[in-house]
């Protein structure tokens, strides 16, 4: 198996082109037509982990965070990016890094949190916007239909809880070909008439290659008329942050209990106890005092997140119970998600969560 074929898999289940524009996701390090030997799965890819990968014979680590966040001007001992990076490169180790592809995943970093914490019929909470792509062909009548299944079969067409949605309408197409023309219709310095079926069919952006290499297996014409657009369209399915119920309302002091006991965690921080049965909670793991406002708009009763300043505490306005319980402790169940994912898609390969605690924040 190569690196490369971990990647697609990864990139199927939580695609990179979901990954917010300031995150540094895919391959860090190393070469995607190297051979894996065996994969170590963690939070951060630090000089331990590294390390750890080169003692137990792994040579791709799969993280969650990326190691390099900005641009890097030199790469020389001195600081832990660089180490892990250097340790990495002369070890011939591989760096994957998935973070926000996997946070804006349905089927991610949040679904694992809430699945931890007992939040059941969960939605996005921030759903994400420009993930909805537009195709427009026109296509001779008769071949039609087969265009339409042949998109389809790609995944295109699929509209939230709906599958083979498309919009056609009938017309005329007139074309001439040149002299460099080798018309499949009609004939080249003669104008041609043909009716035509336009058709319209929408996708997530992901597939954007696959489904013009399929528009182009299936059209019948040396030269294809198409147009793309992306669509406003809010994705229902792509986001940021969960919410859903608790199977039953608890009171806050419960809910402090639960997330001590699930996280294990010692100490909480929180705005002021609104002194109110808790059911709906909203999710975010990792950095997310920016969804505050989302929490509070479907009406929430707590949301849940980390790394929240001082001021944010004070956006609560006595509607919401804003929790932070630690920005490693968020997404501590990340690394579970990933190890169960690979391991069921590749059963007979060494796959082992990273031993290693890379959690830079202490507590006396």
């Amino acid at each position: 198996m190569l690196v490369k074929d971990v990647i697609d898999f990864l990139n199927s289940y939580a695609p990179l082109d979901y990954a917010e524009d300031f995150d540094n996701t895919g391959l860090i390090v190393g070469n995607k037509n190297d051979k894996v030997n065996g994969i170590i799965i963690c939070l951060d890819s630090t000089k331990e982990v590294i390390q750890e990968a080169i003692d137990t014979k792994n040579n791709l680590v799969i993280s969650f965070h990326p190691i390099i966040f900005d641009g890097l001007t030199k790469i020389s001992p001195g600081n832990y990016v660089n180490d892990s990076i250097l340790l990495a490169i002369k070890n011939d180790i591989s760096i994957f890094a998935i973070h926000t592809a996997l946070d804006n995943s349905n089927i991610g970093v949040n679904m694992k949190l809430c699945e931890v914490l007992g939040i059941k019929n969960t939605k996005i909470l921030i759903p994400k916007t420009k993930t909805i792509n537009k195709l427009t062909t026109y296509i001779p009548r008769k071949d039609a239909e087969v265009l339409r299944k042949k998109l389809f079969g790609v995944g295109a067409g699929s509209i939230g809880k709906y599958e083979n949605c498309s919009f056609s309408y009938e017309g005329i197409g007139t074309f001439k070909g040149n002299e460099d023309s080798n018309p499949t219709i009609g004939t080249k310095h003669k104008d041609t008439e043909i009716e035509e079926v336009c058709i319209n069919i929408t996708f997530l952006k992901h597939l954007e290659e696959t489904v013009l290499s399929s528009l182009r297996k299936a059209h019948p014409y040396e030269e294809i008329a198409y147009e793309l657009n992306t669509l406003e369209n809010v994705n229902e399915n792509i986001g940021m942050g969960m919410v859903g119920e608790l199977s039953q309302a608890i009171s806050e002091n419960e809910l402090f209990k639960l997330l001590k006991n699930k996280l294990k965690v010692k100490f909480l921080k929180h705005s002021k106890k609104l002194k109110k049965p808790i059911k709906k909670i909203a999710v975010l793991g990792g950095s997310g005092s920016f969804g505050i406002k989302n929490a509070i708009s479907v009406n929430a009763d707590a949301y849940i997140t980390s790394d929240m300043k001082y001021h944010d505490y004070f956006k609560a306005e006595d509607s919401i119970l804003l929790i932070d319980v630690g920005h490693y402790e968020s997404e501590q169940f990340t690394k579970k998600l990933l190890f169960d994912i690979l391991t069921k898609k590749f059963p007979n390969f060494a796959i082992a969560l990273a031993k290693t605690n890379t959690n830079p924040v202490k507590y006396s």
